[in-house]
């Protein structure tokens, strides 16, 4: 029976791109061409609109679940939400704050734009990890050590890369592509601990000396990485069943919800949601934050304990098993294989243009360049795609979060102006290759120095 509990919620907003797509003069600077690429006025009408919904009263809620009830959370920011409150709402940034300054909050920390460069450059997303802890913290006031990668993706190089930037644990999806055999619920790690040694040594015959893996903490770094499972049913019963009248445990009661979580079998439960879950995919009025608020009390009654992810960890790191872990990325969307945001033709030319104008950006050496060729990996906008060409469920979703000012254009000029994006993106970019700003210097050197070395008329001679 299960007695352990952990409650895991991640808010995110993406940073959208504008369409149709819009043409980039050639020589734009840098600020001209985000204006081009992304549409800043409808991000902010998205997120003040999913303020009023979800993000306010849901996080009142949980600090007076918190406070009073003595639940315990664990949560997780991306950055690309965090930047947007700081433009349009400071209010709503302060409460996330207070939020997290709670003895009984754990900050989580996730992929800053929630973006696929994990698949482009891994060793670079281990850098973007550690500026992202460390960004968490200046703004929080708590630094994150267990991890949540974008969608929830985990494969073997994943956790070597999340281990080499020093987190202590991570998240996973407790699917089968995950698991295997396995139980979502028991606690699990990959690292290979056997004691031997290997000379790892450069050409030259010296030892190479890591510049990314992180400086090991004392008593948190002695262990490999723990794996933390999601609950795949019951999270998606709140997740996405809740406010299904074709379910047949609608309506769902947070005293059920609390019975099939007690007597559930293993060590403990991880739940993960959207935070967007209470007020806007489920609205108030369907009884979300209700059921919500009467969970830990009904929970109380069943002797289960709710806990964060870093005390899961201490609880259960004396029973933790090996998990041989798979080498495509598995993921919490949906059908939970990386082909939900990869499998049709629109989404794999769209990759592949994110990898060309990713490889430009650093042929430029601009880290303004760089950072903007990453916010266009975010998987946002393969997830808006997904739809195309097939059908079902899945689809479904996808459609539902595709902004409805696209549809106009119909599905095929959708995608067509969609790539089209990238494709000015990429060309936009090649001025500033640092090849070509050398030739541009050297001609304008030249042409000075031919203009010098003109003899100049005297000016009663000019026009004669």
């Amino acid at each position: 029976m299960v007695a352990d509990l952990a409650i895991y919620t991640i808010v995110h907003q993406p940073r959208r791109p504008k369409l149709p797509a819009q043409p980039i003069p050639r020589g734009a600077t840098i600020e001209e061409i985000v204006h081009c690429i992304f549409d800043k006025a409808m991000d902010e009408r998205y997120f003040r609109k999913v303020a009023q919904s979800s993000y306010y009263p849901a996080t009142r809620m949980f600090l007076d679940l918190v406070r009073r009830q003595g639940l315990r959370l664990s949560i997780g920011f991306s950055l690309s939400f965090v930047r947007q409150a700081m433009t349009w709402d400071h209010q709503l940034l302060d409460l996330f704050k207070e939020l997290v300054a709670e003895e009984n909050v754990e900050l989580i920390g996730v992929d800053p734009y929630h973006s696929f460069l994990f698949l482009l450059d891994l060793p670079a997303f281990v850098l973007r990890m550690q500026e992202m802890a460390s960004e968490l913290e200046q703004i929080f006031g708590k630094r994150p050590l267990i991890t949540d990668t974008t969608e929830m993706c985990m494969s073997a190089s994943l956790y070597n890369a999340l281990d080499t930037a020093g987190f202590r644990g991570m998240l996973v999806d407790g699917r089968g592509q995950a698991l295997g055999w396995r139980e979502s619920t028991h606690l699990y790690f990959h690292g290979d601990e056997r004691p031997y040694t290997l000379p790892i040594r450069t050409g030259r015959g010296k030892r190479i000396v890591s510049k990314l893996a992180a400086k090991p903490v004392q008593n948190e770094r002695s262990q490999a990485p723990y794996l933390l499972s999601r609950h795949v049913d019951l999270s998606d019963d709140v997740g996405f069943r809740f406010t299904n009248h074709g379910w047949s445990r609608y309506p769902l009661s947070a005293d059920t919800y609390a019975d099939w979580i007690a007597t559930a079998r293993g060590h403990y439960i991880l739940l993960g949601w959207d935070f967007e879950t209470f007020g806007e995919h489920h609205r108030q009025e369907s009884g979300i934050f209700d059921f919500a608020k009467s969970l830990p009390g009904e929970l109380l009654q069943r002797n289960v304990a709710c806990y964060t992810a870093s005390q899961l960890i201490d609880r259960h790191q004396q029973h933790a098993h090996y998990l041989p872990l798979p080498l495509y990325p598995t993921t919490w969307a949906d059908s939970g294989e990386v082909d939900f945001f990869l499998g049709n033709s629109a989404q794999q030319s769209m990759f592949r243009l994110m990898g060309h104008v990713y490889n430009m950006a650093k042929l430029t050496e601009n880290q303004d360049l760089i950072d903007l060729a990453i916010w266009l990996t975010q998987s946002d906008n393969l997830h808006l795609i997904q739809w195309y060409g097939r059908g079902g469920s899945e689809a479904g979703v996808s459609a539902y979060f595709t902004p409805r000012e696209w549809w106009s254009m119909g599905a095929n000029r959708l995608i067509n102006e969609y790539q089209q994006v990238y494709v000015n993106a990429l060309q936009a970019m090649e001025p500033y290759l640092p090849i070509r700003f050398l030739r541009r210097s050297e001609k304008k050197h030249v042409a000075r120095s031919s203009n010098k070395a003109t003899p100049q008329l005297e000016p009663e001679l000019v026009g004669r």
